[in-house]
């Protein structure tokens, strides 16, 4: 059996209480994070109710379909929940995506087909088009928010089939709760190629913290007026 020096016992000690601090530290973030996702959510809710109701009656007497759309995505810990957003496909669009897979416009470079992208996507509506194209789409996504799903900002909320096909780097993105917004979105968006987005979603969960959010928060209002890869 080994005995440590009292230099070697005392470095082991502080090396101990500074990882134990360090824990401390990363669960007060959490914390305040997880209260400034809460309030900011429900604020948006309510001041944005007259909006939300104008967008649901047009998105609604534009086919007569459904406002709002739902999805299963994945989020923290590899967990799934329902995902909402404003519709801006075609009813039937997920009877429509197997015909216009040889369309996909994703970067398949290095044989990668997980995500599906199409610049001009006829599944979209009039309307879908405009909210895609504005984000407003997302903004439904605060009530997942509000829930804990996801947060103000984080990585891009994948599909279920699509992290069937992740390579095992890349769950390190499920340490956090996905984002409405992140470094992925203020970078271009479906602009970007697989590895770019997989490259910021992996950045953002190792180096996470208060300052980045603030940061990616006031970069987010440039990024959407300037309406780049938003389809």
């Amino acid at each position: 059996m080994t005995t440590l020096t009292k230099p070697t016992a005392r470095a082991a000690s502080t090396a101990l209480a500074f990882e134990h601090a360090s824990d401390l530290a990363a669960s007060a973030d959490n914390a305040i994070k997880r209260m400034c996702d809460f309030f900011a959510a429900l604020i948006g809710i309510i001041l944005l109710t007259p909006l939300w109701i104008i967008v649901a009656l047009m998105v609604r007497l534009s086919d007569g379909g459904p406002a709002f759309f739902t999805q299963e995505r994945v989020g923290l810990n590899g967990t799934t929940f329902t995902m909402y957003k404003f519709r801006t496909m075609r009813v039937d669009a997920e009877e429509l995506k197997a015909s216009l897979m040889e369309a996909n416009e994703a970067d398949s470079s290095a044989g990668n087909s997980i995500m599906f992208k199409m610049a001009n996507d006829p599944r979209v509506t009039r309307i879908g088009a405009f909210l895609r194209k504005t984000s407003i789409d997302e903004l439904p996504q605060l009530f997942n928010v509000l829930r804990g799903d996801m947060s103000l900002v984080g990585p891009r909320p994948p599909l279920p089939n699509e992290v069937a096909q992740y390579e095992s780097r890349v769950m390190g993105k499920f340490a956090v709760r996905p984002g409405i917004t992140g470094l992925w979105q203020i970078s271009g968006r479906s602009n970007l190629s697989w590895d770019e987005t997989v490259h910021l979603d992996l950045s953002y969960a190792q180096h996470r913290s208060l300052t980045l959010d603030a940061w990616i928060m006031l970069q987010t209002v440039p990024a959407l007026l300037r309406l780049e890869g938003a389809y």
